[in-house]
């Protein structure tokens, strides 16, 4: 096929040798087949801003390291240099995401270069070396969903253990190879840490697996490992061996309101001694 603008700077720099055919357009981005080096791997073109139909959210990207002062600075103006800067870190978070995640033994494709707005990485290919359907393209059998549903809770502990949470994972943003689960589409990784945003969003993740897995095995649909895992994880108690049960007690006492009445008093009694302090100083 005649080769795509966004691709030719790859294939002068000799990073592609050729682009063998289009893969699928997503709301990020544009996915062709390319072979490198005699090696069939496919190019993750982002596409703009403007474009996407993902639109990145401050629920996403709040919590991510800038280079500088000056780009963190840019990036809230929203000037032309901040919306560059946005959009190349929006991009290189999907890059860091995967080097650090394969690194960490989760299933995702494996990453091997980013140039010029590319993402080269490895194509994952089924049992008879096509590529991979999408999970949501499957008809399970009920032993096959639960099998592929405690792997895949279990490479959501393993990337929690490494400090990222997916933040959109469903059966949309799944691949299934030979061996099972591979989770793909990182663009709007989330820095477990750093985010206010990442417990609700791994809850979320968590729960769209088991929504679609219950579809073939119903019981999967009264698991709770969403908040399982976050309770584990804010206890510093997970690791990618921990045993899970799917369970987990929400706590119904009542909240104590007059207690909360209290606080808030004294949170505001110490506001205005400090305003006072200030102003005698």
């Amino acid at each position: 096929m005649k080769t795509p603008p966004r691709l030719l700077p790859l294939v002068e720099d000799g990073l592609v040798d050729e682009v063998v055919r289009q893969l699928k357009s997503g709301k990020e981005a544009m996915v062709f087949v390319v072979v490198c080096g005699g090696e069939v791997r496919c190019a993750k073109v982002y596409k703009e801003a403007d474009k996407r139909g993902f639109r990145q959210s401050v629920a996403y990207t709040e919590g991510r390291k800038v280079k500088n002062s000056r780009q963190a600075r840019a990036m809230q103006k929203g000037s032309r240099y901040g919306r560059q800067e946005q959009e190349a870190a929006w991009q290189h978070a999907e890059v860091d995401a995967l080097f650090l995640l394969a690194n960490a033994g989760v299933r995702v494709p494996t990453p091997y270069n980013f140039h010029e707005g590319v993402l080269l990485m490895e194509l994952v290919m089924d049992a008879d070396g096509n590529a991979a359907p999408r999970l949501d393209d499957l008809e399970l059998t009920p032993e096959d969903a639960r099998e592929y549903h405690a792997m895949l809770i279990r490479q959501v502990v393993r990337m929690l253990c490494a400090g990222i949470v997916h933040g959109d994972l469903s059966e949309f943003n799944v691949l299934v190879d030979a061996h099972g689960p591979v989770i793909i589409d990182l663009p709007q990784a989330i820095d477990a840490a750093g985010n206010n945003n990442a417990g609700r969003m791994l809850i979320r993740d968590v729960g769209n697996l088991a929504r679609f897995f219950g579809r073939f095995a119903p019981e999967l649909l009264t698991t709770d490992y969403g908040h399982e895992i976050w309770a584990l994880y804010a206890a510093g108690a997970l690791t990618p061996e921990v045993e899970l049960t799917g369970k987990f007690d929400h706590d119904t006492t009542p909240p104590d309101i007059a207690a909360l009445l209290r606080d808030i008093d004294a949170v505001i009694e110490e506001e205005e001694e400090r305003r006072q302090r200030q102003m005698a100083e």
